[in-house]
């Protein structure tokens, strides 16, 4: 059974190219269109990693990881954050947030599945 991930962004564009990447890649995946969305995919459904933006409306990405990590059963799931915030200060505040790995846009395909295979061993 292939791995599930749920992929976060505001952008019809970036949501569809990483889910071309990801589904290229074996990956069964869905996507959600912000933090709030994808509190109601994650609770309903069960996933393996979430790749998120931070900048969204409604819940952005930091929220999203933050009530995430409160919840001992998503206490360990996979997050990368991909997101055109490129400074060391929100890298960090990615970090602290609870994010595994934070990548910069426009992360290359083979960065982004190197880092998958890292966090959840495919």
């Amino acid at each position: 059974m292939a791995n599930r991930i749920l992929v976060v962004d505001d952008s019809q564009t970036v949501r569809t190219l990483l889910s071309f990447i990801l589904k290229s890649n074996g990956f069964d995946v869905e996507s959600a269109i912000n933090g709030v969305d994808a509190l109601e995919k994650i609770y309903k459904d069960e996933f393996d990693l979430v790749v998120c933006d931070v900048n969204m409306p409604k819940m952005d990405g930091l929220t999203l990881i933050k009530v995430l990590r409160l919840q001992d059963i998503y206490r360990e799931l996979p997050i990368i954050v991909v997101s055109t915030e490129e400074s060391d200060e929100d890298k960090q505040k990615g970090m602290e947030a609870g994010a595994n790995v934070y990548l910069v846009k426009p992360t290359e395909p083979t960065n982004l599945l190197a880092n998958i295979s890292m966090l959840i061993g495919k």
